[in-house]
């Protein structure tokens, strides 16, 4: 594993270190807080019809934003970022006031907490690819995924313990850090200049997004999709399999980044999909045990830890090159946040599903979605692998010729 000497060597931390602690900062937030909201919402006293209605608001304000958010922060990104921060930090201590409040309110505050996960997102995904070289981009995302895998145990263990109010303003306080940290780490990076934008239709029409886009689609609607019924083929050790995992993300992530970095990131995204492929046959073909409990957790655990660095970080800011990148993480990005709503709606039939039949055809998709990534190119440049395949070489070769000297 690579060492922190070896880790300051190869990366300009001053550099990258603002977009490190605000996409740290933002995805913790973002995970907890959507938590929270969903917990509020199901538990509160409006009826289902209501409580759908409030979902479709938050699902649908998180994508307008984001396209929104992918136009105009671009044009002052430190400050948009900032203040997008604080944003959220306001968002979160008003859930509270949610489920006591008549349904027009608790729409507006749905549609506000939306807004503010989805407006400042891309920008905070762009400045970080913007901020990090593409040779060190994928040890850098392993770095910060690593750290919200850690961050989410700790946080989920403190949580634990606490209850909803002490909770919320813990994670104001948590948004409000992220905030003030990236303003005062910025004062002494150069600001980075205006790139070209491209058009969404430009985009959609390039045949490398969208082999990895497609595999990345297939994948998220069935995790989301099929997260209920793992949930119900588990029972209560499903909470402790959450928990867990995040811990397996935190190993793995750094390792896969740094992977990513010299083998390319195709190798390491067709590696998770196999990994996911052979954990739901897995699930399928054995009935639910210990044994199978303790494969879904290391297999999953392993599969996001490699997935989530490559596609949440580093491909769509890879695929940017020279351009503005806002627009690729919103194409990269929603698929995941608006398949969350796909566990909202399958969840109350999930009695209704057979796993077995579930399990299968979720294996069978995700090795499917392996085809178009056997196509596409690799979005770390030739050159930059073989570079450092040579650098590595002489590196060896130079510790032999010093041990026989």
């Amino acid at each position: 594993m690579t060492s922190l000497k070896a880790l300051r060597a190869k990366v300009a931390w001053r550099a990258v270190a603002p977009s490190v602690l605000l996409v740290l900062n933002s995805f913790v937030w973002y995970i907890f807080a959507s938590t929270i909201f969903s917990t509020i919402v199901n538990d509160s006293s409006f009826i289902y019809t209501e409580r759908m209605t409030l979902f479709v608001t938050y699902y649908a304000a998180v994508a307008v934003t984001a396209i929104l958010g992918a136009k105009f922060f671009p044009r002052l990104r430190i400050s948009s970022l900032c203040i997008w921060s604080f944003m959220g930090a306001l968002a979160t201590i008003s859930l509270i006031t949610i489920s006591g409040s008549s349904m027009l309110i608790a729409a507006l505050l749905t549609f506000f907490l939306g807004a503010s996960i989805g407006i400042g997102l891309p920008s905070c995904l762009s400045y970080f690819a913007d901020s990090a070289a593409i040779e060190n981009r994928g040890l850098v995302s392993g770095v910060i995924w690593s750290s919200v895998g850690f961050a989410v145990v700790i946080f989920a263990f403190v949580i634990n313990m606490l209850g909803l109010w002490e909770t919320l303003l813990m994670l104001t306080v948590w948004r409000i850090f992220g905030g003030v940290g990236f303003f005062l780490l910025n004062r002494k990076n150069e600001v980075i200049t205006a790139q070209s934008s491209p058009r969404y239709l430009e985009l959609i029409r390039k045949k490398e997004i969208l082999l990895y886009l497609f595999p990345w689609i297939m994948f998220c609607l069935l995790n989301f999709a099929e997260a209920p019924i793992v949930e119900k083929a588990l029972g209560a050790e499903f909470a402790f399999v959450q928990f867990a995992e995040w811990g397996i993300v935190g190993i793995v992530a750094i390792i896969g980044g740094r992977i990513a970095d010299i083998a390319g990131r195709k190798r390491i995204v067709i590696a998770g999909f196999v990994m996911l492929g052979i954990e739901y046959a897995a699930m399928s073909a054995l009935s639910i045990s210990q044994v199978t409990l303790y494969l879904f957790l290391i297999l999953d655990g392993i599969s996001w830890g490699l997935l989530a660095s490559a596609f949440f970080t580093t491909i769509w800011g890879d695929l940017g090159e020279n351009q503005e990148k806002e627009k690729y993480y919103v194409l990269g990005g929603l698929p995941y946040l608006l398949a969350n709503f796909l566990y909202v709606l399958i969840k109350p039939a999930a009695t209704d599903i057979p796993p077995v039949a579930a399990f299968s055809f979720a294996s069978f998709f995700l090795f499917l979605a392996v085809l178009p990534l056997m196509y596409a190119p690799e979005t770390l440049p030739e050159k930059t692998i073989k570079d450092r395949e040579i650098k590595n070489y002489l590196e060896k070769a130079q510790k032999e010729a010093e041990k026989y000297s």
